[in-house]
């Protein structure tokens, strides 16, 4: 048995004489061609390699600058609870204890700060005597205040409290504030720094987890050490409730009459161009609607997650009716006519056979619109929702809905134009809680999509 050889392909008409092509012979056409082709391939890698660079900078950037509004600097200072001062008369009258406003606290706060210096053996070097409450929080005296009125029976004794340190004070353990910058400050110098130090290394001063920073409420400018995102996440909460409430029963009943029941002509035509361009339309529009409509026409409360929701929900409907068509839209045509030929009606086919299928698509798609609502600044600024400190939460559901209240971006906005480094911190932290909150919402969204999912 011998080997067959390869026939040599024929000369093409018009190719030189004496070259001879083979099948096996690259000519110079597909090398160019394959090495375009890799090119491209390169490209494309280099393009996916910048943009998860891009993204693990920025993911770098957000955790340094936002980790630590996580933790926060305590002092634990014994409070002499003077029963001259709180309850002069001594009978333990409630309505009289609270008669002592915070300023009658300040004393104290101080007196106690003496004391925990000279109990470790710490010089007090500055030279007035109120300046040393400078290393302690301002919300420190309403701490003890409320401390006071809810257990009136520890008047006369000494209270060992866990104070919030000042936010340059914090600052100066997280490295935001040096010993050169507080040169130009006037709340503290470099004698409160060398206390502080002392204090740490006694350990009567430490950093912890601050849990306020996540359950908390905003505060004042002057409390920044204090501000916490709680009840703007609270805010967020009852306004997707409105959204939720809203925005999927009327975008999916509107995506099944268009893409099930109604008739191909020039108004629905109309219609389906208007939700497309309705998508595209920039979400501060939405905002000047919502403070047209539903504050200034219809009167209801400024600030509350009821407009936020509303107006969030007219911004989420063409989100939620395109995804939902297009989830409509894949079922295979196969399904409505086997319903159809088996007797059902077209309400029935509709409702038990198609929508079932479409369903993963439906939440898919709400979730996606959803979260997109979550992260939205622009809308909430014209109804209110930035210029309201959030300090206490609501007090029941309704009040959840119609008090003034904020929201997690519109507290994030409002952190990162105030004038305190401390703020611009809580800023990225925040921004880390609502990266949180959009990734679980994703993640649902793909588990939903795989749970439900059906091949064809």
């Amino acid at each position: 048995m011998t080997d067959a050889s390869i026939p040599s392909a024929s000369v093409p008409d018009g190719a030189p004489s004496g070259r001879s092509s083979s099948l096996l012979t690259l000519d110079g056409r597909v090398r160019r061609r394959n090495a375009a082709e890799r090119r491209f391939r390169m490209y494309g890698i280099g393009a996916v390699a910048i943009g998860l660079i891009f993204l693990a900078l920025l993911l770098v950037a957000i955790v340094r600058n936002g980790g630590p509004a996580f933790t926060q600097t305590f002092i634990t200072v014994p409070i002499e609870l003077v029963e001259a001062k709180l309850d002069k008369t001594g009978n333990r009258d409630l309505d009289e204890i609270k008669k002592v406003s915070t300023f009658g606290y300040k004393p104290l706060v101080v007196d106690g700060l003496s004391v925990l210096l000279t109990r470790n053996g710490i010089d007090n070097v500055l030279t007035k005597r109120k300046d040393i409450a400078k290393l302690i929080s301002a919300s420190a005296v309403g701490q003890i205040r409320d401390h006071v009125v809810a257990n009136p029976d520890q008047i006369g004794q000494t209270v060992e409290f866990r104070l919030l340190a000042s936010s340059r004070v914090d600052g100066y353990f997280k490295g935001r504030v040096s010993r050169e910058s507080l040169a130009r400050d006037k709340n503290l110098d470099a004698a409160h720094l060398d206390i502080a130090d002392a204090l740490m290394a006694r350990g009567a001063l430490d950093r912890a987890f601050n849990w306020n920073f996540i359950l908390g409420a905003d505060a004042s400018e002057s409390r920044p050490e204090q501000a916490g995102i709680g009840v703007s996440m609270l805010g967020s909460f009852f306004m997707m409730l409105v959204v939720l409430a809203l925005a999927l029963p009327i975008g999916v009943a509107t995506s099944i009459y268009l893409e099930e029941f109604a008739p191909q002509n020039r108004w629905t035509d109309l219609i389906e161009v208007n939700i497309s361009n309705l998508a595209a339309v920039p979400s501060i529009v939405f905002g000047i609607l919502g403070l047209a409509v539903f504050i200034q026409f219809a009167e209801l409360p400024q600030s509350a997650p009821l407009v936020g929701g509303l107006v969030l929900t007219l911004m989420t409907l063409p989100t939620i009716i395109i995804s939902t068509r297009a989830s409509l839209k894949a079922v295979p045509p196969s399904i409505r006519d086997a319903a159809l030929g088996v007797g059902a009606s077209k309400m029935q086919s509709v409702f038990h056979h198609v929508l079932p299928l479409a369903m993963p698509g439906i939440l898919t798609g709400t979730i996606i619109g959803l979260a997109q609502a979550l992260g939205e600044t622009a809308p909430l600024l014209l109804i209110g929702m930035v210029g309201y400190i959030a300090s206490n939460p609501p007090d029941g559901i309704a009040s959840g809905f119609l008090d003034p209240n904020s929201a997690m971006p519109a507290q994030i906005y409002e952190w990162a134009k105030r004038a305190d480094p401390a703020y611009y911190e809580r800023a990225w932290g925040g921004i880390i809680i609502l990266l949180l909150f959009l990734m679980s919402m994703n993640i649902i969204a793909i588990l939903l999509r795989r749970r439900f999912e059906r091949r064809w």
